[in-house]
């Protein structure tokens, strides 16, 4: 038969003597967790606005995709064109007419978003990937990735779109 005593609590007589014991652990365990609350601190902190938003180059990216977002609320097929990249420009056959069909038919909430959103911009390079949050003329939310290619000027251009359809809709 099993003894109950050996599952039970130490008494209060032993308790003065093990809290001794544990005394220098208890410190160290102070400093460990310390330490750890140091390091989530860091690395959870919020980053500076231009670390958040790319600085001068995402200024440049989101102010090239409104432009051209404006371009197509005022159906300039010339100047929505402009903001393409020379390989989508290549593909097109120096068309914007062609360029406006494909935009109008296939990506009907960048070509007519009822609300759009900057998110996050990810550079890598010359390479950038811009998160948009848009809702289409449908009231459907989407998120369109914006591939961003910096010119050798400088400059950055779009160089394709992605859509990824997102389960909201507004009514």
């Amino acid at each position: 038969m099993p003894n109950p005593a050996s599952n039970s609590l130490p008494s209060a007589a032993a308790a003065p003597r093990d809290a001794r014991l544990l005394r220098p652990l208890a410190g160290l365990c102070r400093e460990a967790v310390l330490v750890a609350l140091l390091a989530v601190a860091l690395f959870v902190a919020p980053l500076p606005a231009a670390a958040q938003d790319g600085g001068a180059a995402g200024q440049a990216i989101r102010g090239v995709i409104s432009q051209q977002m404006a371009a197509f609320q005022r159906d300039d097929g010339g100047a929505a064109f402009s903001y393409a990249s020379p390989g989508i420009r290549a593909r097109f056959g120096d068309s914007p007419a062609s360029f406006m069909e494909m935009v109008r038919s296939g990506y009907p909430s960048v070509y007519r978003p009822l609300e759009v959103e900057f998110r996050e911009l990810s550079l890598e390079g010359a390479i950038a990937i811009q998160e948009v949050y848009v809702i289409g003329p449908d009231g459907r939310a989407s998120l369109a990735l914006y591939r961003m290619e910096r010119q050798p000027d400088g400059s950055w251009r779009i160089d394709g779109v992605r859509l990824v359809e997102l389960p909201e809709t507004i009514s």
